[in-house]
């Protein structure tokens, strides 16, 4: 399969998956997850990489050991062998008998299969950049972090051809700053809480658009005092108002990140917006 972003984007909406699709038993961020999120119609998986304290990348939100293991344990603290012994919560708590994957393994599973966010990359870029190369994805991977400049010279010193978007909640020149140092620079997470913020406008969107970016926007809600798009969201569309959570977001945005992605994608079929040609 050969992976081209911006050919996809032009062929239809692209849906990443946020941490795969989980509920039930199912926890988020395995492998299992990101098999039903395929089967949902996933063009893209999210996922979250955390670092073992001897080095060993695993598929894992960073500080969220208690919500999603049910331990007060830090991951960052245990060696590699003592991770792959934890087990992973379901929705009300409980353990299952789901482990935590290694980057190693989630990259082969998804190899040639969907594009691949890896998000918190922030934190540990060199590692990741390294595993990246190893397995030779680099046109499945999009980096995605804040564009802080510690991150984005390893990114240009390591990485320059593997693709970044940077998460951007106000200009304030990085645009133009990040067309004009040596990074794939392929497009923006806009961040948002109102219509009237830079980062929605149309002016905004098309000046990016203009120069070839792509525009990524988040329907998901961690939390609800956290407003990601300006209430277009999964939880506007869920409660009655679709074109409003999905419709906006799918008229104007490239990529969508969302937690429901089987609903968003019969949604997008069902208006006629799913596919671009």
């Amino acid at each position: 399969m050969k992976f081209d972003i911006r050919e996809t984007a032009a062929e239809r909406v692209i849906l990443c998956a946020h941490r795969g699709v989980w509920g039930g038993n199912i926890p988020c961020n395995n492998s299992l997850a990101y098999e039903i999120a395929l089967a949902h119609g996933a063009d893209m998986i999210e996922i979250d990489v955390t670092m073992a304290g001897d080095g060993e990348l695993f598929i894992f939100h960073p500080g969220m050991e208690k919500r999603h293991i049910g331990r007060d344990v830090h991951i960052e603290q245990m060696s590699a062998a003592e991770v792959k012994e934890l087990r992973l919560c379901n929705y009300d708590g409980a353990p299952t008998e789901i482990g935590l994957n290694t980057l190693d393994e989630i990259l082969e599973q998804l190899r040639g299969r969907c594009y691949i966010n890896v998000d918190k990359f922030g934190d540990h870029p060199a590692e990741i950049i390294a595993k990246i190369k190893r397995h030779d994805m680099k046109d499945q991977i999009i980096l995605k972090c804040a564009p802080k400049p510690d991150a984005l010279d390893i990114i240009e010193a390591y990485a320059p051809d593997i693709q970044f978007l940077p998460i951007i909640k106000a200009d304030n020149g990085v645009h133009e700053m990040l067309k004009a140092r040596n990074i794939n620079y392929i497009g923006s997470e806009l961040l948002f809480t109102s219509m009237d913020d830079e980062t929605a406008s149309e002016e905004y969107r098309e000046i990016l658009r203009r120069d070839g970016k792509l525009l990524w926007i988040n329907t998901i809600v961690y939390n609800y005092k956290a407003v990601l798009s300006a209430f277009h969201s999964d939880d506007t569309a869920l409660a009655g108002d679709p074109e409003f959570g999905w419709g906006w977001p799918a008229d104007n945005f490239d990529i969508i990140q969302t937690d429901w992605i089987g609903e968003l994608n019969d949604f997008l079929i069902k208006t006629g917006r799913r596919y671009r040609r």
